[in-house]
């Protein structure tokens, strides 16, 4: 997992911060898919992705404050922003479809 291995990187100071809040998020994102999946309905399955996207925008501005971070600004961030905006694209695709009020 991209922020398992970025994190890694991070300062120790940051393992009860920055880090675990990553982590949380970046783990959210499948658990919220799954769970929702898994429970029937389409009407969860819709909610539970809606709060996949919204621990992937919590994931998006965790690594953006990371970036401007004195000890962690120099890390490479490119795999886990191309691997998070591709996820978040699938959502957003998955949201649309599922929600009759959205299609056109």
């Amino acid at each position: 997992m991209a922020v398992y291995e970025l994190t890694e990187e991070f300062p120790r100071e940051e393992i009860y911060g920055l880090t675990s809040q990553m982590r949380r998020s970046a783990v959210s994102i499948p658990s919220n898919i799954a769970e929702g999946r898994f429970r029937g309905m389409k009407k969860d399955y819709l909610q539970f992705l809606r709060i996949s996207y919204g621990s992937g925008a919590e994931l998006e501005t965790q690594i953006e404050i990371a970036k401007r971070l004195p000890k962690t600004r120099n890390l490479n961030y490119l795999k886990a922003d191309s691997l998070l905006e591709e996820v978040m694209k699938m959502l957003n695709v998955m949201i649309r479809k599922l929600n009759p009020r959205q299609q056109n």
